[in-house]
């Protein structure tokens, strides 16, 4: 059922509220990065956006950005640009190719190692699922 707050929104269910409340968490006293996915334009050509923010306790030293990046940019497919908004926000464009969820999924992948895990993946409006999500051994094995 659908509950509400006294100011009539719609109140989230305990287990978002709790999620979102560790990630607030997170963002404020660990080295964390919060990566949000979002498609830019659904029309060919497709663009892609990848909006980085980092947490309050990198104190302002995002080199690992550039660094990781620039490996990235060497060996990916897609054409790729990184736009830094702030000392804490960056966007990576990720244009149309055929490999263009794959080498994004890879770039998240490199800054999720990068932070042993600690990261922030949020999906936004972007629809590739990836193989981890959806893969089901009784459909390849009997």
């Amino acid at each position: 059922m659908v509950k509400f707050n006294p100011d009539g929104s719609i109140k989230l269910p305990e287990q978002l509220a709790v999620i979102n409340e560790e990630n607030k968490k997170k963002m404020q006293s660990q080295r964390c990065m919060k990566i949000r996915r979002e498609i830019v334009s659904f029309t060919a050509p497709k663009k892609c956006v990848l909006r980085i923010t980092l947490s309050d306790a990198f104190n302002n030293d995002s080199r690992f950005i550039d660094t990781i990046y620039g490996y990235f940019k060497n060996r990916a497919a897609v054409p790729n640009k990184l736009t830094k908004i702030n000392d804490k926000e960056f966007e990576v464009e990720i244009g149309t190719d055929f490999r263009r969820c794959t080498d994004c999924a890879s770039l998240r992948n490199e800054f999720r190692e990068f932070l042993y895990g600690n990261i922030i993946d949020e999906q936004g409006n972007c629809t590739f699922e990836g193989r981890k999500t959806n893969f089901s051994y009784e459909d390849y094995f009997d």
